[in-house]
């Protein structure tokens, strides 16, 4: 497995530069990046570049909880000025830990702890043309909770894990599935006049797993799972049951 690093970062709530990025997926995306090499951009950008999948957690006090995995170590002094919580906290902030040796040892029938932010999609009007062609279609948000619960299903046998148990309304406490606010930003196309809005339903997945196929699952891990990488969607965060994640 590539090397894989975890930074755990306390954003700076009152910076007006944080205000800007957690309202903003794609300014967001920018400042990650700043931390990583320039001239990864290629076919796929500069996020595939370095392995970037991240997320922002809530903690109970309310303070931003940025979680970056990579296949490059980051360098999060390039980060700008007053963008992190102050020396005031209690832990290393940032952090920044390699996990992929955890993640060599895993083991089929292993059952871990899982998060997951994900933006539950399908694919619709990918009808064939005229001449043949079948057109790439586009992506709609999935709505219901049976529809969202059937696509977790299905990404599960995907990327090699089965589900202990799904639940929407915190009923069972091994898995719960919760609704988050949209995540929105523009896209810039050469200037302002052709930014393009970008909105992603958002569905936080908490809960057990066990392992089915590991070399699908740690590709899971490296990769992510379902749509929307580029803005905080997929990366699925694993720990031992009763640990934090």
């Amino acid at each position: 497995m590539a090397m894989l690093y975890l930074s755990r970062l306390l954003l700076n709530r009152p910076s007006r530069l944080v205000v800007r990025d957690l309202g903003s997926c794609q300014e967001l995306h920018r400042t990650i990046l700043a931390a990583f090499p320039s001239g990864l951009a290629g076919e796929n950008g500069a996020r595939y570049g370095a392995g970037v999948l991240f997320r922002i957690d809530d903690a109970p006090d309310g303070q931003p909880r940025l979680l970056v995995q990579s296949r490059l170590e980051p360098d999060w002094s390039r980060l700008p000025l007053g963008y992190l919580a102050g020396s005031g906290q209690k832990i290393e902030n940032p952090a920044c830990k390699r996990i992929d040796e955890y993640y060599d040892r895993l083991r089929t029938g292993q059952e871990l702890a899982f998060r997951l932010r994900a933006n539950p999609t399908k694919k619709v009007d990918t009808k064939s043309t005229g001449d043949g062609a079948r057109r790439n279609g586009r992506r709609v948000l999935l709505t219901s909770d049976t529809a969202r619960q059937e696509w977790l299903q299905r990404k599960a046998t995907q990327h090699g894990f089965t589900l202990l148990g799904v639940s929407h309304a915190g009923d069972r406490a091994d898995v719960r599935m919760g609704q988050r606010p949209d995540v929105t930003g523009f896209l810039r196309n050469g200037g302002a006049s052709k930014s393009r809005k970008l909105t992603f339903g958002t569905v936080l997945f908490d809960g057990r797993l066990r392992i089915a196929d590991v070399p699908l699952f740690r590709a899971a891990l490296e990769h992510g799972v379902g749509s929307g990488k580029a803005y905080g969607f997929g990366l699925l965060s694993v720990a031992q049951i009763g640990g934090q994640q």
